[in-house]
This record gives C-alpha cells, sequence and structure tokens, in this order.
C-alpha cells in the first residue's frame, strides 16, 4: 500500500500500522506450532485464494490502495472473528485480539473522506471499486469454506458442537455484507 502513497507522512504511518500488524502475527505463529503444526503448511491451502484475490483487486492509486486495505482487511477481521466463533475460549481471543486495526481505519477514513471533500467526482469511481472489492473478497471466502474440508468441518459442526446450517451460512455472509456498507457509508461511498 505504501508504494502508492502520496507523500512521504502516508509513508511512514501505513509503516507504522504494518509494524502492529506484524506484532500480532508472533502469537498467532506461536498457537499453531504449540498445536504441533507448521504454520508454513497450515497456511499453504489458502495461499491461492489470497493471491488470486489480490491478482484481481490490484489498485491503480493511492485512493483504491486505501479502500483495498480497508476494505479488505475489515472484511478478513469479519470473516475471522465468524470463524473464530467455533474455536476454544483462548483461541478465539487470540485470534480477536491479532484483528486489532491499529488506526489503520481511521487513517483510511481520514484521507479518503478528505479526497471525496476535494474532488466528489472520486467518489463515485471509489464506490464501484469498494463493491468491486467486496463481491471478489465474498467469492473468495466462499471458495475457501467449500475447498478446505477442516473448515467447512468446522462451520458444519459434529458430535462435539454445533455448526451452521445452510439459513446460518447465509446470515453470517448477510452480516459480512452488513459490515462492508456500514463501512462504505463511513467513507461517504455508496455500497
Amino acid at each position: 500500500d505504501a508504494k502508492l502513497a502520496t507523500d512521504l507522512h502516508d509513508k511512514l504511518a501505513l509503516g507504522k500500522m504494518a509494524k502492529v500488524q506484524f506484532d500480532h502475527i508472533e502469537p498467532l505463529l506461536d498457537r499453531i506450532n504449540a498445536l504441533g503444526v507448521d504454520p508454513a503448511l497450515a497456511m499453504q491451502p489458502f495461499v491461492a485464494s489470497f493471491d488470486d484475490f489480490h491478482a484481481k483487486t490490484a489498485p491503480r492509486d493511492w485512493l483504491e490502495g486505501l479502500i483495498k486495505a480497508y476494505v479488505g482487511d475489515q472484511l478478513a477481521a469479519d470473516f475471522y472473528t465468524e470463524i473464530a466463533a467455533f474455536l476454544d475460549a483462548g483461541t478465539r481471543k487470540l485470534i480477536v485480539d491479532s484483528l486489532d486495526d491499529a488506526g489503520h481505519a481511521n487513517f483510511v477514513v481520514a484521507r479518503v473522506t478528505q479526497a471525496i471533500e476535494d474532488d466528489p467526482r472520486v467518489a463515485g469511481r471509489l464506490a464501484l471499486w469498494g463493491r468491486r472489492l467486496m463481491g471478489e473478497a465474498l467469492s473468495q471466502a466462499q471458495r475457501v469454506a467449500v475447498e478446505r474440508d477442516s473448515l467447512a468441518a468446522l462451520l458444519a459442526g459434529g458430535v462435539d458442537r454445533p455448526g451452521l446450517d445452510l439459513a446460518a451460512l447465509t446470515r453470517m455472509f448477510t452480516r459480512l455484507t452488513e459490515g462492508h456498507a456500514q463501512r462504505m457509508e463511513t467513507l461517504g461511498l455508496a455500497s
């Protein structure tokens, strides 16, 4: 994201936020290792989906990059929070704690709303971009949920715990969509 920044102040701000995000990784890696799993092997099945998302949603400019970071990070946080509800309390807390936005949301909202105030014409283009990001993110989330047996089993439940039926799964994706609509409204964009 920083490579598209328009000035050094914004690059530095993004660097500080990235550091906070990277600091969240260590406890997650520790937890995966404690489960006896190599973190790289645990993450490998999801790499193609993330790479596909990024390939299909490369921002053309700074504002698109900001919105992608904001929409993408927040949608991922919403999705991980939904999934974490099916995990043990300790793992759930670890995941939720790792999702702190490090001030990224406030930074993006300030930059985007200022850009719209400076040139209201950008709002339409950015709203379309936000909708495109949401569509692609939902597509990838559904792809991951369907392709990963372990995730499907987590969502569907088993003899030891309840899961989601089709209606509950639909409600989960509705909540993700509603969260996106609220964020777009915060940015001053139509969802």
